[in-house]
């Protein structure tokens, strides 16, 4: 095993909040330093020739029914198979007819037809493990994927490494941690969170602009005043906490004062043919948006498709309100889905990004292979379906395969560990370098004998 941890964590000082210091913006996203990147070269735990790749986690909240989108079984009786039909697309596979510009893109992703985990069939324990690769215990709180990435890696530019769109989930019902957050790497790893809709037509970044009260010329003036008041605190210096306020000051005053990200967040840049290509809403303008960013240089994009399961049509279809029925995910859900992400796929094959941006849409679960009594399906953790599109992938097949009632595995089972180190793989990590977890003990990227979906790569 490689060990990185020899190279310390440092925390944010008790109490700091987004808008304390010098009211600058945002304050995480520091990462590595250049040197501190090498290094990790060095030892083996980045591969630098996947340097330039980057990965867009579509995070389907709700779970979409692997029955009614990704694993047909027009074989299966009514009240398994539902009722939708089976398509025929570019790929090897069929799809539901409700996903038909999945169709059209078909050749350049493949569908993992297989996955499950073995965790409570609650909202929060699914977002947990299929973020993090792991399952919350013993008080642990894993770090999400792209935190895991900011840390072995670093930023790439003036934005931050890891970047949530919309905003970070909402609550799901099991009062667990939801696995977006830097977990035990501490609050500097974890996500910029945009905390807007890019849908709308005022839309705004709340922590890339200073606010209104400061102007461009008050803000250096407070830079200069800081940086003079800091020469005469060596004692301070030396703590940790006051390192840590200084990396975080800088790497706001950075985002704020760089024009390659506030142009990286301005979709007024886009004509109105490519916006209106992923779609006039929050979720087509995200996957718009996550383009733009990885363009820019973020490393790692997480999209939510919802904020949370209630009182929101999303793929969470148990049949009756708070929840989705059937009906809604086939008139609202899906062609929002279905347009956004074949636009997104198409996007970067267009310009030449897909070999490096790996693009996996992920949910907490499927649904169960029958239909219950209010016409939905409920949680069902067995067995669901993942995609995954560029980054080394080979599209156009479906891997692994569900048994005629799509309720297990019948063929290469899929566990969120390994759904996770099939990200990392493609990124270049080494899968068992050592992050310093809880208590300063090493702690594997992956759990050992963990490893990638090789098929998906084959």
């Amino acid at each position: 095993m490689l060990n990185l941890t020899s190279r310390g964590i440092a925390h944010t000082c008790d109490g700091l909040s987004r808008r304390d210091f010098l009211q600058v913006g945002t304050l995480g996203a520091i990462g590595l330093s250049l040197p501190e990147l090498l290094a990790a070269e060095e030892l083996g735990a980045v591969d630098p020739s996947k340097d330039k790749r980057s990965c867009i986690m579509i995070f389907n909240l709700g779970a979409p029914s692997q029955l009614d989108t990704f694993d047909m079984k027009p074989d299966a009786p009514s009240e398994v198979r539902g009722p939708f039909k089976p398509i025929s697309t570019r790929g090897d596979f069929q799809l539901s007819e409700i996903l038909p510009k999945h169709a059209e893109v078909a050749d350049k992703f493949s569908i993992v037809r297989s996955c499950y985990h073995t965790s409570a069939a609650v909202h929060d324990a699914g977002w947990q493990m299929m973020q993090t690769g792991r399952q919350f215990s013993g008080g642990v709180n894993y770090p999400h994927a792209g935190a895991v990435v900011q840390y072995m890696q670093g930023r790439r530019s003036d934005l931050p490494a890891h970047v949530v769109l919309p905003e970070t989930m909402g609550r799901g019902g099991g009062n667990l941690p939801n696995g977006q957050a830097g977990g035990f790497l501490g609050k500097s790893f974890d996500p910029f969170a945009l905390m807007a809709d890019p849908s709308q037509a005022n839309f705004k970044v709340p922590d890339l602009l200073p606010p209104s009260t400061l102007g461009d010329v008050r803000i250096d003036r407070r830079r200069r005043m800081r940086d003079a008041i800091e020469g005469r605190l060596k004692q301070l210096e030396a703590s940790e906490s006051a390192k840590m306020m200084d990396k975080n000051f800088e790497s706001a005053y950075r985002l704020m004062s760089s024009p390659q990200a506030r142009e990286a967040f301005d979709l007024t840049q886009e004509t109105t043919a490519v916006r209106e290509r992923y779609g006039m809403n929050r979720f087509g303008q995200c996957c718009l948006l996550s383009r733009r960013l990885i363009e820019a240089g973020v490393r790692f994009v997480t999209i939510n498709t919802f904020l949370t399961v209630f009182n929101e049509v999303t793929w969470d279809i148990h049949g009756s309100k708070p929840f989705t029925t059937i009906e809604g995910m086939k008139n609202i859900v899906a062609p929002m889905y279905d347009q956004a992400y074949s636009a997104l796929i198409a996007d970067l094959a267009q310009r030449g990004m897909l070999d490096d941006t790996m693009v996996c849409g992920l949910a907490e679960f499927g649904r169960t292979p029958k239909v219950n009594p209010a016409g939905g399906r409920d949680h069902w953790p067995q067995c669901f379906s993942c995609t995954f599109a560029g980054g080394g992938v080979k599209g156009g097949r479906a891997i692994g395969a569900s048994d005629p009632m799509g309720a297990v595995p019948a063929d290469r089972p899929a566990n969120p560990g390994e759904v996770i180190a099939t990200i990392f793989k493609s990124l270049g990590l080494e899968l068992h370098a050592e992050l310093p977890g809880p208590a300063g003990r090493p702690f594997p990227l992956v759990d050992f004998g963990v490893r990638e979906i090789k098929e998906l790569f084959a």
